[in-house]
């Protein structure tokens, strides 16, 4: 028996049925690539889901983090606060778009920074109704869940979901829904479903991550930001999976130069440790009682030294540019991958910055799902050492992560292998 083998019999018997997991069990990694029990060389284009946007492991993240460690590892922000904290509020503030008083506080997870901007909209309002989006993810806690706009795995067997939180449809030409259909929808939740005036919150991915990499048209965006003023409501960026350098800007709503009330963050926060963060208007930030918000772990030291380093290797590096050209690249050949003659399984190539995606189909006249097919591609590609993810509410998308800081010789590397991947899943689909 392999060790790969014994250690998939162990987490079988010791590990909860619903924590999905893949194959791979990771011994080491380094920038791009990973290894695995058996010494397997992978070239990572997950990113621990858009985490190590800076690298698996990037020297100055590691050197921060060790720093912090021999000075105090916890002492929990409510009980003895330290700057730290303070300083990293203080340039999210900056660093997050809006000319305006800002305040921010720092959680742990992605979820958790969801669930906190909710409860400041509805204190800094009054309200309770919350509008989000279909095929959109906040996470797995029951009001994160709720939010998610995809039923399996997140919703599914999990029973009723907290009320007053509605799902508009998000704007996505290649699934038939025009911008103007999705904006005369949310109208028509406002004249039959919930009152405007009740309405706390609409919380948005700039760029959908679950969902399937769905681009938000700035145009959307601009029109979110008129709805909200008009009717006093709070306009959420998630930017959990979009944020931190990976579309090409610091955030995915800078590209469409819309300012949002909050700003969730985390993923690429933190270079792989856990944290996360609320940014926003700071009266809005500032709603809740004092004790309303925060958490035992929340704005943990190790953490926030490296969040600090990462913000200083997005700068210094340059990995809003670098992601730029890194999203040029693979949409280039990832669209000339399409163009050939039995590649019509690619129905759509789409992405921002590095943030990008094929859509994979059974005829593109259609366009009908080929869910079997995208996970015979991700199974090959791991084969041939490609670590892959899929997502999208057809099951049939595969995303493409890599660290911002990859080599472009592994990134030429890792598209020969996708393509390879595609050739071989094609061809056994068709024997």
């Amino acid at each position: 028996m392999t060790e790969t083998a014994r250690l998939s019999a162990r987490k079988t018997a010791a590990v909860a049925r619903g924590v999905a997991t893949r194959g791979i069990y990771a011994t080491r990694a380094e920038n791009a690539e990973l290894w695995d029990a058996e010494g397997r060389r992978f070239i990572d284009f997950a990113a621990g889901i858009a985490v190590n946007n800076t690298g698996h492991r990037h020297p100055r993240v590691m050197a921060a983090v060790a720093e912090q460690a021999q000075a105090f590892t916890h002492t929990c922000f409510h009980v003895a606060p330290y700057e730290s904290y303070i300083a990293l509020a203080e340039r999210l503030n900056a660093a997050t778009p809006g000319d305006f008083a800002k305040k921010t506080m720092l959680v742990t997870t992605g979820a958790e920074a969801v669930e906190n901007a909710i409860k400041m909209a509805r204190a800094f309002t009054g309200r309770s109704g919350v509008i989000s989006f279909s095929g959109s993810f906040h996470g797995r806690t029951l009001l994160g869940m709720a939010l998610t706009g995809k039923v399996a795995p997140y919703k599914k067997g999990f029973g009723a979901m907290p009320p007053e939180i509605v799902h508009s449809p998000f704007p996505n030409g290649f699934h038939g829904v025009t911008e103007a259909e999705a904006l005369g929808q949310l109208e028509r939740l406002f004249a039959s479903s919930v009152d405007p005036e009740r309405v706390a919150a609409i919380i948005i991915e700039p760029v959908q991550g679950e969902g399937g990499f769905n681009i938000a048209p700035a145009s959307f965006l601009r029109a979110l930001r008129e709805i909200c003023d008009r009717h006093g409501i709070v306009l959420i960026a998630d930017e959990v999976q979009a944020g931190m350098a990976r579309t090409g800007r610091m955030f995915g709503f800078d590209h469409s130069a819309v300012v949002p009330d909050l700003v969730t963050m985390a993923k690429g926060l933190a270079g792989g440790f856990p944290l996360s963060a609320v940014t926003g208007r700071a009266e809005i930030v500032d709603a809740p009682n004092p004790g309303g918000v925060g958490g035992t772990y929340a704005g943990n030291p190790l953490a926030v030294a490296a969040a600090h380093a990462v913000l200083d290797v997005i700068h210094d590096e340059d990995l809003c540019a670098r992601a730029a050209e890194i999203g040029e690249v693979i949409r280039a050949r990832l669209t000339q991958i399409a163009a050939r003659q039995g590649m019509e399984c690619i129905g759509d190539v789409r992405g921002l910055g590095a943030m990008n995606a094929i859509e994979l189909v059974s005829d593109r006249a259609s366009n009908a799902p080929d869910a079997a097919l995208t996970a015979a591609v991700v199974a090959e590609a791991e084969a041939r050492g490609l670590i892959l993810l899929s997502c999208g509410t057809r099951y049939n998308v595969i995303r493409m992560l890599p660290p911002l800081t990859i080599p472009m010789e592994q990134l030429a590397e890792a598209l020969d292998i996708l393509e390879a991947a595609l050739e071989a899943a094609v061809m056994k689909q068709a024997a």
